[in-house]
């Protein structure tokens, strides 16, 4: 039977437990990581207008962070767990601040950023591009980029993004398996469920890119001062509630970490090593372990493909600008989720939920979320009429991916280039590409109060107005467009608390289905997995998908094609919540198996302890 005393005077620094220093330390880790990468989650659309890049080429940009974590977390999780894990969580974070600071690097590189429009750079900034009647087509500008063009380093800056993520996700691979087997380790098992608990735009325009580059600064710093602390922090621990060597030996505690540090050292890597296989073995051999690392992943790709999109889908669901939908999502997610991991684990250490419970509470209250997820199929809005793309110049509905339906009978004679995203709203509630395909002859005002006049495209909508006119930027969605927003905030916010909710017992089916000795690399083996099969491919597959809902795209300063300007709104609504529906629909079906390998566990225990009496009452006589 252990021995249990009050708190020894080694086992704190000024007046504090280490254990609740590196508790505290290790939350603001999280919290650092956390905030990066939910920062540059919500920063990619930004990413994506200025480096003028595709949504699949955006995906692969986010996976980078993923393909960082994969190439150290197995030997980190397996080896960083028989060495000074606060130091090598201390080193993670330091290296994850590089990241930031590398990731950041274009916007000092790039120059200043040139906005998609159809008015030349050269003429003056009063100046725009009407409709010049009556002038022969084949005295249209070229549109093929100059050999100088193309040389241009710009357009590849997007690799230091990838290659700063690459190097945050290696820095962020200790902080997790060495993090929670460090608490496992010294903290009283039901306490450990509890710890871990001059423009022409605005910025609604598409084209808008904010400094997108200062708020990964900010997480630089962050990262690097949550990092401090682990410096400082002794490699072990007394755990919870039980007596220390020094405390049976009349040792200073030092002294004896200082002993064992060197026994420790003088290991072979051989020695080290040699349970590595054994260890991977019995992980494979643990079907609740593995039927979580199937479960894991499918929620992780459903999870991690929504949140990589949402500020786009709602940018081209909702016509919210950039930064609204950025701060809208972290807002309405981001402290409920924080919110519901605290009380998922303060429930778990105040009724002392057992495994097969757990595991019945993670199953059922994510099924009630996936049910509540549902309802966000009726939160939408009516899709934008753009003249030739969703709409004809009459105003009837209609689809269309083809360029040659930008142009009609009304500015047909107009000179117009197809290529270049310029909008503009008319009056009549229809947005047109251009002024110039919206047949505009004439302008008043400058930069983004001009008003351009007499526009042909406006006179022959079905509806037509007196007053042919139309301004700068997409028009509205509507004020109905703006209380779906809100529905489908509430059901965001509603469904991140549930979900939360589940996680905390969640990842203690995971943690308790783990022997003492292979807590740290069973995790990092999930980690590894979850990255391999979600974190990598989810982001490029959704972005890929993403891309095929294209109706418009934009157009480089050297003429290639560039980031997408409008979407199949439909299309694009299908795979953004459709994808991720059904894969976690499919992840119950390893969650219900789970639920009954637990159970039978569970009954075989019971008959053991059951037994047990009667076998020592036998032996007695």
């Amino acid at each position: 039977m252990k021995e249990t005393r009050k708190p020894h005077a080694d086992d704190k620094f000024c007046g504090i437990s280490r254990l609740k220093l590196f508790l505290l330390a290790l939350s603001l880790a999280f919290i650092g990581k956390t905030m990066t990468g939910a920062y540059l989650n919500s920063m990619y659309t930004q990413i994506e207008k200025q480096f003028n890049i595709p949504a699949s080429l955006v995906g692969i940009i986010n996976g980078s962070f993923e393909i960082g974590n994969l190439l150290l977390i197995a030997f980190v999780s397996y080896f960083g767990g028989k060495f000074h894990r606060p130091k090598i969580i201390a080193l993670g974070c330091t290296v994850f601040a590089f990241g930031c600071l590398l990731t950041s690097f274009p916007h000092f590189l790039f120059g200043r950023y040139h906005i998609e429009s159809s008015v030349s750079p050269q003429e003056n900034s009063s100046v725009v591009s009407l409709c010049h009647a009556n002038q022969s087509l084949t005295s249209l500008p070229t549109e093929e980029p100059s050999t100088e063009c193309e040389k241009e380093p710009e357009s590849l800056l997007w690799i230091f993004v990838m290659v700063g993520n690459l190097i945050r996700g290696m820095g962020e691979t200790p902080v997790v398996p060495l993090g929670i087997s460090y608490l496992e380790d010294f903290a009283k098992t039901e306490n450990s469920p509890f710890y871990q608990g001059e423009l022409t735009i605005t910025p609604a325009d598409v084209r808008w890119v904010g400094a997108w580059w200062l708020g990964i600064l900010i997480c630089a710093l962050v990262n690097f001062l949550a990092g401090l602390p682990f410096w400082f922090l002794p490699r072990s621990l007394v755990k919870e509630g039980e007596i220390s060597e020094s405390e049976k030996t009349g040792k200073k505690e030092g002294v004896l970490l200082e002993g064992n540090e060197q026994k420790e050292t003088k290991q072979s890597m051989y020695e080290i090593a040699k349970d590595f296989i054994p260890f991977l073995k019995a992980l494979l051999r643990n079907p609740v372990y593995m039927l979580f690392i199937v479960i894991s992943v499918l929620q992780f790709s459903a999870f991690i493909g929504m949140i990589s999109f949402m500020p786009k889908y709602l940018e081209q669901q909702f016509g919210k600008s950039a930064s609204d939908a950025i701060f809208l999502i972290g807002i309405y997610n981001l402290p409920i989720i924080c919110l519901g991991y605290f009380f998922g684990g303060l429930f778990m250490k105040k009724f002392k939920i057992n495994t097969y419970q757990a595991a019945h509470i993670a199953c059922w209250v994510t099924f009630l979320d996936y049910l509540l997820y549902f309802s966000a199929f009726w939160t939408i809005c009516d899709t934008s009429p753009v003249a030739g793309l969703t709409v004809s110049y009459e105003g009837i509905d209609q689809l269309s991916y083809a360029e040659n339906t930008l142009l009609a009978d009304c500015n047909r004679d107009c000179d117009c280039t197809l290529k270049v995203w310029d909008p503009v709203c008319a009056n009549n509630g229809i947005t047109y590409v251009s002024s110039c395909l919206a047949g505009c002859k004439a302008s008043t005002g400058t930069g983004k109060s001009v008003v351009f006049e007499n526009c042909t495209c406006v006179a022959a909508a079905e509806f037509p107005f007196q007053n042919t006119s139309a301004i700068l930027g997409q028009c509205d969605k509507g004020g109905n467009c703006d209380k779906m927003l809100q529905y489908f905030l509430i059901l965001q916010l509603v469904g991140s608390f549930i979900f939360s909710l589940a996680a905390m017992p969640g990842f203690m089916v995971l943690i308790r289905s783990l022997k003492p000795e292979e807590k740290s690399f069973g995790v990092g083996i999930h980690e590894l997995a979850a990255r391999v099969f979600a974190g990598i491919p989810s982001p490029v597959f959704f972005g890929a998908l993403i891309d095929t809902t294209c109706m418009k795209w934009g157009t480089k300063s050297c003429g290639g094609e560039g980031a997408c300007r409008i979407y199949d709104i439909v299309k694009y609504r299908w795979i953004y919540l459709g994808l991720p529906a059904l894969l976690r629909g499919v992840s119950f079906i390893p969650g219900v198996i789970t639920l009954f390998i637990l159970k039978k566990k569970l009954k075989s225990e019971r008959n053991v302890s059951l037994n047990a009496p009667v076998e020592l009452q036998d032996k007695g006589q």
